[in-house]
């Protein structure tokens, strides 16, 4: 692959501070749901790995999240840090993870961007990695929609502090500060960004929207949609209760933005429909499409990884 996996472990001391987020734009014209007031975050930030033929130093910063769960693990954030060792000042760049994943694609993401000169933050989403109780069941995305929208919800202003900690580095460019995700990070991200306008460039790889006409009549959401017709839902019911979270709903906010969409023409987990959607409702920004299926996006990583290197450090 493109990062070597050679590591040093680093046990020099963390350092300990603060920051503040500060919104860039009028927050009255987002949902209030997503709104987000000036405020300052205490943050730890420890070293823990350096790649000594890369230059790469990876450390781990948590931080207090803005929205307080019943779970008090889930109510730290916790990220990893991938700095280049020079002094920037570079591009930087928010990495959301998939689904299911053991977050070995987006540390690996990550890892590639640092190697070209571009600071990447990955943020795990709520419920997710530390932020699960060891054990536990409770997952971001679930039947519960009142959780889910909650747990998207706090992943959306997690970011959005994130993205105000990484600007505040004395090696990143402020002004060239991205969001990147892949599957469910992708629509996670894109909706961060429609509530963030601190991240002026974003990707979405393999993402979509429209979620109720992407997945109503999916295969895997039949079962689902059996029980909850025999309740009396409809599909409008669905979309409605949906809209919060369904990127397609505030898609104009990112015209004008410099947005890269990455979609494979056979995938089966989120339509090609989806993104076509997403992409319109966007006025149509740079698509790339590969002749390939959700999963079989895996081997195109040599090809999408270069493309998304050019979009980040582009001036």
């Amino acid at each position: 692959m493109f990062w070597l996996a050679v590591t040093l472990t680093l046990a020099a001391p963390g350092e300990t501070g603060s920051f503040r987020y500060q919104p860039l734009a009028d927050e009255a014209t987002l949902p209030e749901r997503y709104r987000l007031e000036a405020r300052s975050f205490d943050y730890q930030r420890k070293p823990y790995r350096e790649l000594p033929a890369s230059g790469i130093i990876i450390e781990k910063l948590t931080f207090p999240s803005p929205v307080e769960s019943s779970v008090a693990q889930n109510n730290t954030v916790h990220a990893e840090y991938y700095r280049p060792r020079g002094r920037g000042p570079y591009p930087g760049v928010v990495v959301l993870d998939i689904t299911a994943g053991d977050q070995s694609l987006s540390r690996g993401i990550a890892t590639f961007l640092a190697q070209n000169d571009i600071a990447a933050l990955f943020v795990q989403m709520a419920y997710y990695g530390p932020r699960r109780p060891a054990g536990s069941k409770v997952r971001m995305l679930s039947a519960d929609i009142p959780r889910t929208m909650a747990a998207v919800r706090q992943t959306v202003l997690d970011v959005r502090v994130a993205g105000a900690w990484l600007a505040s580095r004395p090696e990143v460019d402020a002004r060239r500060v991205g969001i990147l995700g892949t599957s469910l990070g992708s629509f996670v991200a894109a909706l961060t960004a429609q509530t963030e306008p601190r991240f002026d460039r974003v990707a979405i790889l393999l993402g979509g929207g429209g979620l109720v006409d992407a997945f109503y009549d999916h295969p895997q959401a039949r079962p689902y949609r059996g029980v909850y017709e025999l309740l009396g839902g409809t599909k409008d019911k669905v979309k409605e209760l949906l809209a919060p979270v369904d990127p397609l709903t505030m898609a104009d906010r990112l015209r004008g933005r410099r947005v890269l969409m990455l979609a494979a023409s056979r995938d089966e987990i989120v339509p090609p429909s989806a993104a076509r959607a997403l992409w319109e409702a966007m006025a149509r920004p740079k698509i790339v499409w590969y002749d390939t299926t959700h999963y079989g996006a895996a081997l195109f990583i040599p090809q999408m990884f270069p493309v998304v290197v050019e979009h980040f450090r582009s001036p």
